[in-house]
């Protein structure tokens, strides 16, 4: 770390690293593809799911190339006229010009009257080529000539991949300008100059754009699909870590303005002193996510090495660019709160007040006061705290996962408004697609077996390829719900427990997609935690030489994410009408709330083990506190705000996973690094850092004997 603070600190050699890399995010700007972000990517489930093999084996079947577009009719609920009918029926000729099988586009009327529908076959190749266009195409085609009153909705598999496509449509530059903002804000407010803020935003600007184009590069090469989704959170995250580490570098550097006349020396010192903390706890972020890759889904293992990635990138403009940035600009960026070195602070009457490594010590403020509040009763702190945190806890009975299709969207999309039409007046099942493939010598039995199932409304055998006969069947429960999961499931053990060849048969289709997508989800929480756990837990120890610590801050951690999680549930089931968490919120919301949580406790507990040294364990701690408090509290606040940002698009599982993660900054920057951890400290001593031991404490650049130490 030495080296890298005298390069970017330099006077000289600070404008050669501006400089550098300026052409060397040219080069890869200019060589590096921008990728093309999938708004609607195919499953990520491995080859091994019956689901997966299902869809592999029906790419030989002659409608492997076939989807449906689903056209719905209503008027609210009103009984359908004649001259409604008679209008559908001219809208269902208009459409059969535009499918692959005509004959089969034909209408079909509810039993109460009170709604229709039409099934429009068509190539899965075109769809997908212009997903958008064809949905225009057949919404106007069923909507052209309507009686007043009479709406017309598009549903199905193309409906609903339409409506994705859409809440994803510009979500880069919405997500970028709101992130922007939100940041450009905070960094005002923080800094309290209307200059200075500008200078890590565009650092971080540019690590974030350079991040997106590295990701895209590198997907292929990794083998995962970089969706619309994945590169939102990227962006988020690489904000949200970046200016967290742009916080921690500033207030380091201004502090030490304040006792350094010379810029260059006082950043040569920021580096060094922040800069540690900044590698750690970038890395444990990095490391964590790069977990991801041992999962199941392909979108988790994209979600890992794009974000794993974006924060090395962030990592790498935090602590080289930004730097030597701050340096060629002078203080005069701090405008109008210029920070200037006083005498006072490194000799003279004054001298007393010199704090560890020359700082002055600052008088006593808030952070301070609070300090020395919790180190008065830490026992009573830190069960309040605990107490605090075991209500929000609570929550966790009403912890449900698993969304069905029509709850995965906010708002109301054409093809939610047109499912809920649909399971009113037909049946719930019947846009839904669940696919049997039977061995064909055994199709009768299987036929038997299937239709022996409760919530199987209808089983057809149909086409045959390779010694397998599809079967076709229409389950009674909503697409993507508990319900047709669990249908799934009995039609599976049905299937396996009668034996012989039916034994032999796979269940398939949308339906049983959803289902082993949750299953695959839930494996890759219980594979994936524990090695976050591990991970951060051996990062810890090496960084803090201390195997006490890294178990009391990844306990805090771990009781911040249930809080968080449990807070989040109570106001997804009571306030915002979701009535599960999307499959991989779990696992999302726990990688970042471990991995971003722990950098607080690493940047409050390496400056108390710096403060430790010459002042002791509990004193250490009030120290530590009163110097990091206000910009790890600015930072947290920063990261949740930056997160919220997520709720801009209306995809409830990017919602889900902002709130959640909001909720655990907040409560970790304001309740648990704030007096949790200092209480905890308090109460455990030095034994906090055991096995290490404090030697003695030395005025930096003396060989006079040991200052008077506390513990």
């Amino acid at each position: 770390m030495r080296a890298l603070a005298r390069l970017v600190s330099g006077h000289r050699t600070a404008w050669a690293v501006l400089g550098g890399t300026l052409v060397v995010v040219a080069l890869l700007l200019a060589l590096l593809p921008s990728g093309d972000d999938e708004a609607f990517p195919p499953s990520g489930l491995p080859d091994s799911s019956e689901a997966a093999q299902v869809t592999a084996l029906l790419e030989e079947f002659p409608s492997a190339d076939a989807t449906v577009g689903i056209l719905v009719w209503s008027r609210g609920g009103a009984q359908l006229s004649s001259a409604d009918l008679a209008a559908v029926d001219t809208a269902a000729s208009a459409l059969a010009e535009q499918s692959t099988t005509p004959q089969a586009v034909r209408p079909q009327v509810s039993d109460d009257g009170s709604a229709a529908l039409v099934a429009v076959p068509l190539s899965a190749a075109d769809v997908e080529a212009d997903v958008s266009g064809t949905a225009t195409s057949l919404r106007d085609a069923a909507s052209a000539g309507l009686p007043d009153g009479l709406r017309a909705y598009l549903t199905g598999p193309v409906g609903f991949q339409d409506d994705v496509s859409n809440a994803f449509a510009g979500a880069d530059f919405r997500l970028l300008l709101v992130t922007v903002l939100v940041v450009a804000v905070l960094l005002i407010v923080t800094y309290r100059s209307p200059v200075l803020w500008i200078v890590p935003l565009v650092v971080v600007g540019v690590a974030d754009f350079l991040a997106g184009r590295v990701v895209a590069a590198l997907a292929e090469p990794l083998g995962v699909t970089v969706d619309a989704s994945i590169s939102g959170i990227l962006s988020v995250l690489v904000f949200g870590a970046g200016t967290n580490y742009a916080l921690l570098l500033v207030a380091r550097y201004r502090e030490e303005l304040l006792v350094r006349p010379d810029r260059h020396e006082a950043m040569r010192t920021a580096v060094r002193s922040a800069g540690p903390a900044i590698a750690a706890s970038g890395g444990t972020v990095a490391l964590s996510l790069a977990t991801l890759l041992l999962a199941e889904l392909s979108g988790n293992r994209a979600l890992g090495a794009a974000c794993a990635i974006g924060v090395v990138v962030a990592i790498a403009f935090a602590l080289v660019v930004l730097p030597a940035a701050l340096v060629v600009c002078g203080r005069g960026l701090f405008w109008p709160f210029v920070p200037r070195a006083s005498s006072a602070s490194t000799d003279g009457p004054g001298a007393e007040h010199v704090g560890h490594a020359g700082h002055a010590r600052p008088r006593q403020g808030f952070w301070e006061r609070l300090g020395r509040g919790v180190q008065r009763r830490p026992g009573r702190v830190a069960v309040a705290a605990v107490a605090g945190l075991g209500v929000l806890c609570l929550g966790l009975g009403g912890y449900a996962v698993g969304l069905s299709q029509t709850d995965q969207l906010l708002g109301d999309p054409d093809s939610v408004t047109a499912q809920r039409i649909v399971d009113d007046s037909f049946s719930a099942g019947l846009t839904s697609q669940t696919i049997v493939l039977a061995p064909t010598a055994a199709t009768d039995d299987v036929l038997r077996v299937v239709e022996g199932v409760d919530g199987v409304a209808s089983a057809t055998a149909g086409e045959q390829a390779d010694g397998l006969t599809r079967v076709d069947v229409r389950l009674d429960a909503e697409p993507e719900s508990d319900e047709a999961s669990a249908t799934v499931q009995d039609l599976r053990d049905a299937l396996h427990d009668d034996g012989g060849a039916v034994a032999d048969a796979l269940v398939g289709g949308t339906d049983a997609t959803a289902y082993d997508e949750r299953t695959a989800a839930s494996h890759d929480l219980g594979l994936i935690a524990p090695v976050i756990l591990a991970i951060v837990v051996a990062i810890l120890a090496v960084l803090l030489r201390s195997l006490v610590a890294p178990v009391l801050l990844i306990a805090s951690v771990l009781a911040t994410f249930a809080a968080s999680l449990g807070a989040a549930t109570w106001l997804f089931t009571h306030l915002l009408g979701f009535p599960a968490l999307d499959t991989s919120v779990t696992l999302y919301a726990f990688l970042f709330l471990v991995a971003l949580g722990v950098d607080y406790n690493i940047f409050l507990t390496t400056r108390a083990k710096e403060e430790r040294l010459r002042h002791g364990t509990r004193e250490g701690m009030v120290r530590a506190l009163s110097s990091t408090g206000g910009v790890i509290t600015s930072a947290g606040v920063l990261l949740a705000a930056v997160f919220a940002v997520l709720g801009v698009l209306p995809v409830v599982a990017l919602t889900q996973v902002g709130v959640i993660v909001c909720i655990g900054v907040l409560l970790d920057t304001l309740v648990v690094r704030t007096v949790l951890v200092p209480a905890l400290v308090f109460l455990t001593g030095d034994a906090f850092w055991w096995p290490s031991r404090r030697g003695p404490a030395r005025v930096p650049g003396s060989t006079s004997e040991p200052l008077p130490t506390s513990s």
